[in-house]
């Protein structure tokens, strides 16, 4: 699915928060989203989620304005997931990933047998299968993100956002969720602080700055020592480690 925004902006009390943003993400593309705090990372991606309606500006799903969509049709094409979304306490994980199949279902009907066997691949993808019967508030930070990145997997969405979800996340399971996402035939758009990992694993870069676009392109393209001096106002030296992956090393002077 071919996500776009075209001169897309939102604010409160007065204040853009996303300025004049147009952007496009290819069938089956993976883009990163990068920029500092504070820069409308979050607030683009619940623009193109549907969750706040655009100041001004179009918001498209495979070139159909989604101004009239409800909820419900967004969640069967779109699955996001969020920086610090909770659930109830009382759930068991099983439960909390079987909400991905919700907008697919009548509200009173059960889950048929291949919802079950979506929820189980899905679990498995996150390595959740083991955990499946615990409660929510028995939980770790990491594993209650990998529950609601499993919770997106089941809705088998055409794209897929996701706002820093390798937030928590131990070294082994942020290489498993950015392989499965790159792999992947989905759309995705994923907003990451972890410059090197979102160079390894992303088509391209789009990289916010105080509300705006100022680069879109390949990770070699945007990821220059000039513009991270611009942006992060940090120095930074851009190269490749011994992988061959693009590598930043970051110089601080003393204050």
């Amino acid at each position: 699915m071919r996500l776009a925004t075209e001169n897309l902006t939102w604010g409160v009390d007065g204040r853009a928060i996303v300025r004049d943003v147009t952007v496009e993400i290819g069938a089956g593309e993976t883009v990163g989203l990068i920029g500092p705090n504070g820069c409308g990372k979050s607030s683009l991606l619940r623009c193109i989620a549907g969750l706040r309606a655009p100041s001004s500006g179009v918001v498209r799903h495979d070139g159909e304005d989604i101004s009239g969509w409800d909820a419900r049709r967004v969640a069967q094409r779109l699955a996001f997931v969020e920086q610090a979304a909770e659930s109830d306490s009382d759930l068991r994980v099983g439960d909390v990933v079987s909400l991905g199949r919700t907008p697919f279902r009548d509200r009173w009907r059960g889950l048929s047998a291949a919802d079950h066997a979506i929820v189980d691949a899905a679990l498995e993808h996150v390595d959740l299968t083991g955990l499946r019967d615990r409660h929510w508030n028995t939980l770790s930070g990491g594993e209650r993100q990998r529950a609601h990145i499993g919770r997106a997997l089941a809705q088998r969405p055409w794209a897929i956002l996701l706002d820093e979800p390798t937030n928590h996340l131990d070294i082994r399971h942020q290489l498993d969720l950015m392989e499965l996402l790159a792999s992947s035939d989905q759309t995705v758009l994923v907003a990451l602080h972890d410059l090197a990992m979102a160079a390894r694993y992303c088509d391209r870069l789009v990289l916010l700055s105080d509300g705006a676009v100022v680069a879109d392109g390949t990770p070699e393209e945007v990821l220059t020592g000039e513009r991270l001096r611009e942006v992060y106002e940090v120095d930074a030296c851009v190269g490749r480690d011994v992988l061959g992956h693009l590598s930043i090393s970051y110089r601080v002077e003393a204050r």
